[in-house]
């Protein structure tokens, strides 16, 4: 993990992996190194998704959109891949499109593995923002009561580890629920 982490702080000050071209009625988008099953969205400034689409095929995507019938205001693109989250955050007025790079953010997702009972939480904070995990355990089998096991705040910190020991894993179900920079993330064990 911390190999990884390492890695990802390397790529996060290198060029963009994204190309927009804006011409009068027409923007095109193109981004590098995309996979498969990664989710490209398109929102208002409320989080309203607009637009959505499952990218189909690894390797360079490209696509034209005709932003300047979008009403005033702000928008951006979303790219979900597997542990990170891209924004692309751009405005309309008056049907022109304005982007501005320096608006750009990559946001990591929190990663959970399990291995035996013990349950591994990483994640990648640049700008250090808190994280709040609450975890839920529900010893039935129709997922109707979870009842809280713990919950834990973890701020200042750019790299995220921690490590929880979960009792009666056979018997039961798990639920990890994630909030940091305004997201939600659940995670089932089962």
């Amino acid at each position: 993990m911390v190999t990884m982490f390492a890695t990802l702080l390397s790529f996060a000050n290198e060029v963009s992996f994204i190309t927009i071209k804006n011409d009068a009625e027409r923007t095109s988008l193109t981004l590098t190194d995309v996979k498969q099953g990664n989710l490209l969205s398109l929102k208002d400034k409320n989080g309203i998704v607009l637009y959505k689409e499952s990218i189909q095929k690894t390797g360079n995507y490209t696509k034209g959109f005709d932003l300047t019938k979008l009403p005033n205001g702000t928008y951006s693109f979303e790219l979900d891949k597997d542990v990170e989250i891209s924004t692309i955050p751009f405005s309309v007025i008056a049907g022109a499109v304005t982007f501005n790079k320096e608006d750009e953010k990559v946001f990591y997702k929190p990663i959970t593995r399990v291995v035996g009972d013990l349950l591994y939480v990483t994640k990648l904070s640049l700008d250090e923002a808190p994280l709040n995990i609450d975890i839920y355990y529900n010893s039935s089998m129709d997922n109707s009561s979870h009842e809280p096991v713990h919950s834990e705040t973890i701020e200042n910190t750019k790299i995220i580890e921690r490590v929880y020991k979960l009792t009666n894993l056979n018997h039961g179900n798990f639920e990890i629920v994630y909030h940091t920079e305004g997201r939600t993330f659940t995670k089932s064990i089962r």
